[in-house]
């Protein structure tokens, strides 16, 4: 006999959820049947209050990321235009969901519908869920009664940019993966390689090559003083990051990130991307122009770009074009400040930015794809030379020893 996890539908239509004792899953689809229950998932487990159950519910629990919300998006969009009442919409959705977290949300969400909220409205009790621009596409797909079609939008735009940021994170992983490997070598090599060939040296008497006293010396503060040195990184991390968190040291580290010599262009066509394909499907949506900028000023992850995007808004207030401020910032390519320019004259400001983040999408393709060409054979360089450095500097005395023997 073996258990089986279900969730089904009564007479009634309503969810219900259990578990039963079967030989197989036919059998435990014919006892659901004779029970009056219409089986709509059925898994083999063990029991929710086992071990394995409780691990499996707490790796589904966390926050909530992109793709959750693509498919929810796209599930959404899917039975409401289908026809099923909306309530029934967001009970299906909690119902199946699997992190224990949006499930929580949904059911939320759920009840402040009910209660007579607007679905906007409930969407907006959970920030860290749903987003100012989530919220904003839900909003304007209320009002103009094409809900469906905006979830469709939304899931859409949400796909495009987790593809963005996996695309990035590829790009920085990899020398972050090399130099962390190169760092445990080096710690390795000082901490035990080292001192063998330091107490060898001492036997022997005689002043030693200058590269030799550095790595020895180095050595001796990665076994002596290695909490001096691991708190006094932690102490600049920890300085570095509150300081971050001040304006001030937001839009300074933010303009140092545009102006990194390889990753600094990555960076920056990440964030004209996305500033584009933000900007023209708010747009598409129907939502306000000014209304959009705040939007996209929001969520640009980037100080300076959303202190451009906010100048922006201001002279558009005053009864400038967008391309103007844009292009005063400096910031935005030439190229993209004249796309900006024609499609607000010749009044397709939303096509072209569509345009404009194909563009920057497929350049951040190559760029992904050339970073990870070039930098393969430096961080190679640079862990062959940070070995060969200490290599070479334990064996020079040994060098010096045999040209006086000879």
């Amino acid at each position: 006999m073996a258990l089986f996890q279900y969730t089904a539908r009564n007479p009634q239509g309503k969810v219900v959820t259990g578990s039963l004792d079967a030989a197989a899953q036919s059998e435990a689809v014919k006892q659901l049947r004779e029970q009056g229950l219409t089986p709509t998932e059925l898994t083999e487990g063990a029991a929710q209050g086992s071990k394995t159950a409780q691990k499996r519910e707490k790796g589904k629990r966390g926050r909530v990321r992109l793709d959750d919300l693509v498919i929810i998006s796209r599930q959404f969009a899917t039975m409401i235009r289908a026809g099923l009442p909306l309530i029934e919409v967001l009970n299906i959705l909690a119902e199946q969901s699997e992190k224990a977290a949006m499930k929580t949300i949904l059911k939320q969400v759920e009840e402040d519908v009910s209660a007579g909220s607007s679905l906007t409205e409930a969407l907006e009790k959970h920030p860290k869920a749903f987003s100012t621009f989530f919220v904003s596409m839900v909003r304007a797909g209320e009002a103009a009664g094409m809900l469906a079609s905006i979830l469709d939008q939304i899931a859409a735009y949400l796909e495009k940019t987790a593809s963005l940021q996996r695309k990035v994170k590829s790009a920085v992983m990899y020398p972050a993966v090399v130099s962390t490997f190169c760092g445990l070598i080096t710690v390795f090599l000082l901490a035990v390689v080292v001192p063998t060939f330091e107490d060898i040296f001492s036997q022997l008497g005689g002043q030693l090559p200058f590269l030799t006293r550095m790595v020895v010396y180095a050595s001796d503060i990665v076994r002596e003083r290695y909490l001096i040195v691991g708190g006094l990184m932690a102490a600049i991390l920890i300085g570095c990051w509150q300081w971050y968190k001040t304006t001030s040291g937001r839009r300074t580290i933010d303009a140092l990130q545009l102006k990194l010599p390889v990753f600094g262009p990555l960076f920056l066509k990440v964030s004209i991307s996305k500033f584009s394909r933000t900007l023209s499907t708010l747009i598409h949506s129907g939502v306000n122009i000014l209304s959009a900028l705040d939007i996209v000023a929001a969520t640009a992850g980037n100080a300076v770009i959303e202190e451009a995007i906010i100048k922006t808004r201001l002279s558009i207030q005053s009864g400038e074009s967008v391309a103007k401020p844009l292009g005063d910032a400096e910031i935005f390519p030439p190229m993209v400040v004249r796309m900006i320019d024609v499609g607000e004259r010749v009044g397709s400001l939303e096509s072209m930015l569509g345009k404009i983040a194909d563009f920057y999408e497929d350049q951040v393709d190559a760029a992904v794809a050339g970073l990870t060409s070039l930098i393969e054979p430096l961080m190679i360089v640079f862990l062959g030379g940070t070995i060969g450095t200490i290599v070479a500097a334990m064996y020079l005395p040994m060098f010096a020893i045999i040209q006086q023997i000879g």
